[in-house]
Formats: structure tokens, C-alpha cells, sequence
């Protein structure tokens, strides 16, 4: 009798312990928060999946952050070199450079800070803080936490799963949801550095535009740029109907532009993307947002969206679209040349 009393003790004993080291919800937050609160900067490599539209996409990124405010994101499109993206921010302001094209956006910008970004640490612990009925569970390896997004403009994609290491506090995975809880971007963490030492140049427009970077291509020669313009056709066009199409020849080759009448009238121009040798310099300036098409990162106006892909400019206006359509159309104009 007592051996069996002894053991129900020592069980006891083992299930208190061992509740005693689980951590709480409470406790993950607050050391995520003091980590932040801690770290002069990282810089990590992910690969970012992406199911948003009609073909699936898929990125290398390279993220470097410095405190308190520079930040470097190098987005690699495995479908367009060409098109390959860095979003910098530095004490001169936010900025998206092509630097194939030796092409630069200078943004009137709030960037990182008023929307959700899934390959930014700073912003997974925003979320996380921020939504006071955030799910969290704790598996053998990862903390792991289900929260609303915050995505100014984009509304289908209302949640996240973000997967944070459990001995390091850092990132692992993040999974952004739709309405149902389907994966739509799917953000995989691969290397991870807190502290990192960072070249006095790192964060300067002039070094990233002329450096070859993550394999992300310096300045193409006009011989090297596709001249043929293949159309694309949006495939989510809102209810309108294409009514007309207009070709005219310019100095890079043709312009195309698309009119769409019905429900929501919009126009989308489209021509070869051309080298800007001065715009390291200058940059052109824009009153707006830095938004992600999935492919590629636009630049959102009151009543306009611009973006470049696979060496084609293209510029979406409507005076009816809202922002969020606006984007939405932009983004089903990816591979898809039939009408």
C-alpha cells in the first residue's frame, strides 16, 4: 500500500513540475517583447510562398534591420530576376529600387509600421501584442500564436499563424490566412541572426542599386531586355468587360493600353520597361503606399497603381476602384495573355 502511495506522491510531484516550467501565453508575450527590446538588429533569410492568385509564386527574401528604424528587403522572384525588388528605409525615407532597371520610388510612407508585414520580426510581435484574443498553443519545438492582420489594404486575408522558435524567441514560420483559414502566403524562416554587424553602407540607396545583391541583377544592357510585349489580361476584372484595346509604337516598343467598362470602369496601360541611368539620383517620387502584389511590390496612388513585372511597366487607373480593388485587379495581371 504505501509503495503504491509513494508513487501517486512522486507522480504528483512530476505533473506539478512540469506545469510549473510550461509557459503561459502571458510569458511568451512579454519575452518576445523583451527580446525586441534588446537587440541592436538582426538579419534572416526566408523563402515566402504565395497561393493568391491564379499561379503560385514563390520568393527568396533577405531582411536586415538595424535600430531603430533602417530596414533592407531584398525580394528575389524566381519568375523574374529582372524584377527583383529591395524595399529600404533610412533616415532620407522609404524606398522600393528595381535595380535591373536602375529604377527607384521614393514614398511619402508610414512603411513597416501601419500594416502587417509577414518577414518582419518587429511586426509578427506587433501583431501578436496588439490582438488581445490572439490563440496561442506551445508544441515540442515552437510557440505558436493565431492572430487578426492588420492589412490596410487587403481585407482577404484576415489571419495568421506566426511560429516562433522556442529556445530563441525568433521566427520560425508564418502562415497568412483567408476568410476560412486557408494558407494563402506561407513565410519559412531559414537562417536567423540577432546582433549582426552591418557595413556602414549597407542601408544606402547607392550601394543596392550598383551592388549585385542575393543574386538580385545590377543594371541590364538594353540587348540583354526582352523586345517583345506579351499583353496580360486581368482575370478578375470586377464584373467589367474589356471594351477596348488600343496599340500604339514608341520609342521601346509598343504600348498597350486596356479600357474596362461595366460594374467598376478602369484602365490598364502596359509597355516595355525602359533603364533609368539617372534615377539612383532621383528618385521619383510618390504620394502613396508601397503595397505587395504577391509577384511583385506597386506603388499605390489615390486613383492609381503602378508596377513593373518581367520588364513590362504597368499602370492601373480608375476614378471608381477602391484601393482594395485597385490591388486586387493589379493582382490577377500575371501570366495570363488570353483575353
Amino acid at each position: 500500500m504505501r509503495k503504491y502511495v509513494g508513487l501517486g506522491i512522486m507522480i504528483c510531484m512530476i505533473l506539478v513540475l512540469a506545469a510549473c516550467g510550461e509557459k503561459t501565453k502571458e510569458d511568451v508575450v512579454a519575452k518576445l517583447d523583451e527580446s525586441l527590446e534588446k537587440m541592436s538588429g538582426y538579419q534572416a533569410q526566408a523563402t515566402m510562398s504565395l497561393e493568391t492568385g491564379e499561379q503560385s509564386q514563390s520568393f527568396d527574401i533577405d531582411i536586415a534591420h538595424k535600430k531603430k528604424a533602417y530596414y533592407r528587403v531584398l525580394l528575389k522572384n524566381e519568375k523574374d530576376e529582372e524584377g527583383s525588388q529591395i524595399i529600404l528605409k533610412n533616415d532620407d525615407g522609404v524606398f522600393v529600387l528595381t535595380p535591373a532597371l536602375n529604377k527607384s520610388f521614393k514614398f511619402q510612407s508610414d512603411w513597416p509600421n501601419n500594416s502587417s508585414q509577414p518577414y518582419l520580426y518587429q511586426s509578427l510581435v506587433k501583431d501578436v501584442k496588439s490582438d488581445t484574443e490572439a490563440k496561442f498553443n506551445a508544441t515540442d519545438d515552437h510557440f505558436v500564436f493565431e492572430t487578426k492582420t492588420n492589412y490596410q489594404n487587403n481585407n482577404n486575408l484576415p489571419y495568421q499563424e506566426i511560429y516562433f522558435d522556442k529556445k530563441t524567441y525568433t521566427p520560425v514560420m508564418v502562415k497568412v490566412l483567408d476568410k476560412d483559414r486557408n494558407p494563402l502566403v506561407v513565410v519559412e524562416f531559414t537562417k536567423f541572426d540577432l546582433n549582426p554587424e552591418f557595413a556602414d553602407d549597407m542601408f544606402e540607396i547607392e550601394k543596392n542599386m550598383t551592388s549585385s545583391l542575393f543574386g538580385v541583377p545590377v543594371m541590364a544592357n538594353e540587348e540583354e531586355m526582352n523586345t517583345d510585349l506579351t499583353v496580360l489580361y486581368p482575370t478578375e476584372s470586377l464584373g467589367s468587360e474589356l471594351a477596348e484595346e488600343k496599340l500604339k509604337d514608341t520609342e521601346n516598343g509598343k504600348r498597350v493600353m486596356l479600357s474596362y467598362q461595366g460594374e467598376k470602369n478602369f484602365t490598364i496601360i502596359q509597355e516595355k520597361a525602359n533603364a533609368y541611368p539617372t534615377s539612383v539620383a532621383n528618385p521619383q517620387s510618390v504620394v502613396g503606399e508601397p503595397v505587395s502584389l504577391g509577384f511583385t511590390m506597386g506603388a499605390l496612388k489615390a486613383s492609381a497603381l503602378e508596377w513593373s513585372y518581367n520588364g513590362v511597366d504597368y499602370y492601373l487607373a480608375s476614378e471608381e476602384l477602391t484601393k482594395d480593388e485597385m490591388i486586387e485587379v493589379a493582382s490577377s495581371v500575371v501570366g495570363q495573355s488570353v483575353k
